[in-house]
């Protein structure tokens, strides 16, 4: 579990916060506050900012200073020394593209929770031996989208899953209709023109929409 303010959260907690996950990349750190604000103002409090720019870790550390709605997450976890980094700027939970042993060790030593991405049987088989129950399906689209998580919810009933990678705000219901959807991950709510042009209250809009997008 994490702690947000004075509430214990756990990985299950966090992914049914929000029917929609945005997939955050902060080009400019003087965005990171404004956009979360706006998001959470929209309904939408579970933020991934990922670490695919060079200030994913700084966003974090602003958001989660200034933000305290938020549930911070740190995304495109693909190197064990990045746990410890991220929880030490107030990531509250992670999110990886995939999963192999040295992220799981990192995982359990750091204290972080992390939402391992798969993307075949298998690999969903092997990330729930490892104490995964909760998994993000990546890159859902190409994986086989909703039909690929219906299949998975016959032989493997215990897994929730965060689909991600090729969602759109025209299909995310569709994959929040499946039982085992707790929510979908998108980069849609974050248009990158809006972002730039600091069109928050349009960022807002977008959070409204998917914050009434159906969910379990």
């Amino acid at each position: 579990m994490s702690r947000v303010g004075n509430r214990q959260l756990t990985l299950s907690d966090i992914l049914y916060a929000s029917p929609v996950m945005p997939v955050i990349a902060i080009d400019h750190p003087d965005h990171a506050v404004p956009l979360a604000r706006a998001l959470v103002a929209g309904g939408i409090r579970v933020l991934e900012v990922t670490l695919r720019t060079a200030h994913g870790l700084a966003a974090i550390r602003a958001i989660s200073e200034a933000v305290p709605e938020a549930i911070v997450g740190v995304g495109t976890l693909t190197h064990p020394d990045a746990f410890v980094a991220a929880r030490n700027a107030g990531a509250v939970f992670g999110v990886s593209p995939g999963l192999t042993p040295a992220l799981i060790a990192a995982a359990r030593s750091s204290g972080l929770l992390l939402l391992p991405g798969v993307m075949t049987p298998s690999e969903a088989m092997a990330a729930r031996e490892a104490g995964f129950l909760q998994q993000k399906l990546f890159p859902a689209v190409p994986a086989g989208g909703v039909g690929m998580i219906k299949a998975l919810a016959g032989p493997l009933a215990d897994l929730v899953f965060c689909p991600t990678g090729g969602i759109t705000q025209h299909t995310a219901a569709a994959f929040l209709a499946c039982s085992n959807v707790a929510c979908v991950g998108g980069s849609w709510l974050t248009p990158k023109e809006a972002v730039l042009q600091g069109d928050w209250a349009g960022i807002t809009a977008l959070a409204v929409a998917a914050s009434q997008l159906r969910v379990h």
